[in-house]
């Protein structure tokens, strides 16, 4: 379904009912982040929106959450650098893994097999084990998820929050890992159980719709624009490049490799940013990102 750019963007800024409340009941709280929830699938309709992209974006947002949970320094910028830079063998480091693992999971349709690939230390058996621990309404059963899987790994925060996104897309009948559950938890949430748990996932959901839909916002402008400049550009190769830019978080020029040389991909990234439809990521003058 197809809005007007003013339209659209209404349409997917978060009811201010929503956020704004201050509920103390578990019947209260789960009803506002349903209506988060239902407020989400209804945006999630709209061919504005970057469907890879945005859970790219989320999946970047909540790896720096976990690293934060496991009291690392690493923040966007560094995870960005972490995979950007990476030659073959080479190892990402503690933060760069959280990121590559979160990337994996949002990538594929859901399953135990991808989320094994996800988590390649944890069997699809497992997993399988752990999705059906997960009964009744959506949130609740995503609790139910994160909870069990912290009591067989309490030290591994992301697998847990990763499978209770899966979860939770599961019971929304959604494809794919949305990243929600990190950005709105906090580190003491996770140590909580029972009802304690599911009103703070409760309570997540709904601040992790505000910042879910602020990203929409800002990538379906961003992409609206570089789809608009695409068929101007002359340049051999261009297409395929910003076939990239509109699946990936950050690139570096070299990553463009459908442009001639690694010249004409910074010449081009440059002029990305030139036209307003893309931004440089690092501020720096060499090893430059760029992204929409």
């Amino acid at each position: 379904m197809t809005y007007a750019r003013g339209d659209f963007e209404t349409l997917a800024r978060m009811p201010s009912w929503v956020t704004s409340a201050r509920p103390e009941t578990l019947e209260d709280v789960a009803f506002l982040s349903g209506a988060a929830l239902n407020h989400l699938h209804l945006v999630l309709q709209h061919d504005e929106v970057p469907q890879g992209l945005l859970r790219v974006r989320l999946a970047l947002r909540a790896a720096e959450a976990c690293v934060a949970f496991s009291s690392r320094p690493e923040r966007i910028a560094e995870l960005r650098d972490a995979i950007a830079f990476l030659q073959p063998g080479d190892s990402p480091g503690p933060a760069g893994e959280i990121y590559v693992t979160w990337r994996r999971a949002i990538e594929r349709p859901i399953s135990a097999k991808a989320l094994a690939r996800a988590l390649p230390d944890v069997e699809a058996e497992q997993i399988e084990m752990w999705l059906d621990t997960g009964l009744g309404a959506p949130v609740a059963r995503a609790a139910l998820v994160l909870q069990a899987v912290l009591e067989d790994r309490p030290r591994d925060p992301t697998a847990a929050l990763i499978l209770a996104d899966a979860a939770l897309a599961q019971a929304l009948g959604r494809n794919h890992v949305v990243p929600l559950f990190s950005l709105g938890l906090k580190r003491g949430d996770l140590r909580k159980t029972g009802e304690d748990l599911r009103l703070a996932c409760h309570r997540g959901v709904v601040a992790a719709l505000a910042v879910a839909m602020r990203e929409v916002t800002d990538l379906s402008r961003s992409v609206a624009r570089l789809r608009e400049i695409a068929p101007k550009l002359r340049a051999r190769g261009a297409d395929e490049a910003i076939a990239l830019f509109l699946t990936r978080d950050a690139l570096a020029p070299a990553a463009l490799t459908s442009l001639r040389s690694d010249r004409a991909a910074r010449r081009f990234c440059d002029r990305l940013v030139d036209l307003g439809v893309v931004r440089e990521l690092t501020g720096r003058a060499t090893f430059r990102l760029y992204g929409v």
